[in-house]
């Protein structure tokens, strides 16, 4: 807000005379909407409690000294229709708000409205209207981006229901240079009216709360001088080395009630016993102790827990498809706070979801707030996480539950595990494939030894790995095995498609092996289908693999299928092939339980069992019917 949004006051048309009584009828009959009209006006960076004091006191003190003219502007609505007194005092308290808006000059003696209300005063309570919902939320911070000019036309147009010349009118009259500039800044904010009327915006109806009591008895020992130098020494010398506010990049707060104040407390942060996971049965997040070198960083953890739940415009929020990013319900878990790499991270848990801050070791740069769905997470699903990214590489917190940890080339099977160093947890970097552009010659995979055997999980862009399996969908099996690894080679990099989706696992099937007719051979079918943490989203793709070569190649593919999965093992497939002597055909091929096949549409033929060959032409079109064992149709995939 610039200083020249608000002229020297103009003379206002000459209109009715209004005494100081006419005048006070006004204000007591409409005080209410007079004092929201001047909340709404002053600028939210007074923060709530001056505003609201600021809001009544620039209301009571709109009163003329004496007998004046109101100006020429129809007070519009029933009860204030056509009163000119009503007229003067919102005027007063419109030009009076603006002017409190205004950054004192350094040549210039401020405005009484610029200066903290004497009255009304309360003292060690602070008064706040109620919050509203999500909508009120949206539309004050909508407002805070207006000058104080545009939000007072905003205002008088939302809430006094005045015309476009009214609002023109009762603005020159108020000072402001450019009333039509403000006002068509003002349409930018195409708010419903009825939000304007919503007590979150009511100065009348208020909640109390006490002031800091501990800062209110030290106060009480020394003098003020001296109690309120000692404050602002005291805070400047308490921020942390990088130049932290407490709150760190998170918005002001709003929230009051003593849930959300608990949910932000690092004192109450659950921190589960070293040895909890050795006793429970339980193999999930909830039994992770909090590991790390600060652990016992008290601001880092209220910065982490602040800016959770109210990131600033500063800060850099992700969420994996379907993961809810409000604020925890009650004080989270703490699984790590510590240093990776250039950042000091905060890994966090509140039984639904994973939440990862970052900041900058150095400065005061943009944090970084992401988020994962983790509902049910168990076992393998619960094994690792991210925690940072860097140069290409991926480190990884693992469970405590976890002995070994080893990097794995999925398109290089033989090519053996290379270990990766665990230290309190913490792996040494993996060199990353989910962000690698460019061909794809190598996916790694981070391989995890247990009590109970050996798994391989993948990074997906994500903060959970997706785990990875193999085998019929009714009974999955590790994909660590010789035989699975093999499986898998040919197929890695279609892992790639699946990036950023809020993968919870995936199963690579091969549901059929055919014999080429050219023989050269025998070509795999595979069916990999990812499993995502919401349900929904499921991605199926069904893939045929010729011998000798080093990628299968997509033949068909489903989104939110059951083909494939547990619910529905089965899955129906075909590709147009060319032989090494240039003839085409169609070959088909549906899981074990397929009884017939069936092409439709621009091939015609027909077989017996889980498999079909026809000869065809380049570029024909069918479509696939089977009928699995039971008597039941099944449709190809597409």
């Amino acid at each position: 807000m610039q200083s020249q949004d608000v002229a020297p006051r103009p003379t206002p048309a000459s209109g009715p005379v209004v005494d100081v009584e006419q005048a006070e009828a006004a204000l007591v009959e409409h005080y209410p909407r007079l004092v929201r009209l001047a909340y709404l006006v002053l600028p939210p960076s007074l923060g709530r409690n001056r505003r609201v004091l600021t809001a009544h006191a620039l209301t009571q003190r709109a009163l003329p000294r004496g007998r004046t003219s109101a100006a020429v502007i129809p007070a519009q609505a029933k009860g204030r229709d056509g009163d000119p007194g009503y007229a003067l005092v919102r005027l007063h308290v419109v030009r009076t708000a603006l002017e409190a808006g205004l950054p004192l000059g350094r040549m210039a003696w401020p405005k009484r409205s610029q200066l903290p209300p004497l009255l009304p005063q309360v003292w060690g309570l602070r008064l706040f209207p109620r919050s509203g919902g999500a909508d009120e939320l949206a539309l004050d911070q909508r407002l805070s981006a207006l000058s104080g000019p545009a939000r007072a036309a905003h205002v008088l147009r939302g809430l006094e229901k005045l015309s476009e010349d009214s609002v023109r009118r009762v603005l020159d009259a108020a000072g402001v240079a450019d009333p039509a500039a403000a006002i068509a800044e003002a349409a930018k904010v195409p708010a419903p009216d009825a939000l304007l009327d919503s007590p979150e915006f009511d100065p009348c109806s208020l909640h109390a709360r006490p002031t800091d009591l501990m800062r209110r008895r030290q106060h009480m020992k020394a003098a003020l001088a001296a109690a309120a130098a000692v404050a602002v020494c005291g805070a400047l010398l308490g921020l942390p080395g990088g130049g932290w506010a407490p709150d760190g990049a998170a918005a002001p707060s709003y929230a009051e009630n003593p849930a959300a104040r608990a949910a932000l407390d690092p004192a109450r942060l659950t921190k589960t016993a070293a040895t909890a996971w050795k006793t429970s049965a339980r193999t999930d997040f909830s039994v992770w102790p909090a590991r790390g070198d600060r652990t016992g960083d008290t601001a880092l953890l209220r910065r982490a827990l602040a800016v959770w739940a109210r990131p600033g415009e500063a800060v850099r929020v992700s969420a994996t498809p379907g993961t809810p990013s409000g604020a925890p319900a009650g004080p989270p878990q703490l699984l790590y706070a510590g240093d990776v790499d250039s950042a000091h991270v905060v890994l966090l848990y509140d039984g639904l979801r994973i939440a990862r801050y970052a900041e900058p070791k150095d400065g005061t740069g943009a944090a970084a707030l992401d988020f994962a769905r983790v509902d049910g997470a168990s076992g393998a699903e619960a094994e690792a996480l991210v925690l940072g990214r860097a140069d290409g590489n991926v480190r990884y917190l693992t469970a405590p539950w976890v002995t070994g940890a080893a990097e794995r080339d999925l398109m290089k099977p033989a090519s053996g595990a290379m270990d990766l160093n665990l230290t309190d947890g913490v792996a040494a970097p993996l060199a990353g494939s989910a962000q690698r552009t460019g061909a794809c010659t190598s996916w790694n995979a981070l391989q995890l030894t247990d009590g109970s055997g050996t798994r391989l999980l993948t990074d997906l862009g994500e903060l959970i790995p997706a785990h990875l399996t193999t085998g019929r969908p009714s009974a999955p099996r590790e994909a660590s095995r010789t035989a699975a690894l093999h499986s898998w080679a040919p197929f890695a990099c279609s892992l790639a498609s699946v990036r950023s989706q809020g993968v919870r696992s995936v199963n690579a099937w091969q549901f059929a092996q055919q014999a080429l007719p050219d023989g050269s051979g025998s070509a795999g079918w595979v069916c990999t289908r990812a499993d995502t943490w919401r349900g929904g989203g499921t991605r199926v793709l069904a893939q045929f693999h010729t011998p000798g070569g080093a990628y299968g190649a997509v033949a068909a593919k489903a989104e939110d299928s059951p083909a494939c999965g547990a619910r529905d093992p089965h899955v129906l497939a075909g590709v147009l092939w060319k032989s090494g002597t240039g003839a085409w055909y169609l070959l088909a091929a549906g899981s074990s339980d397929t009884a017939s096949i069936r092409a439709t549409g621009g091939i015609d033929g027909a077989a017996e069992g889980n498999l079909l060959t026809v000869r065809t032409e380049r570029g024909a079109r069918a479509g696939l019917k089977g009928v699995l064992a039971d008597g039941r149709p099944i449709s190809g995939l597409r």
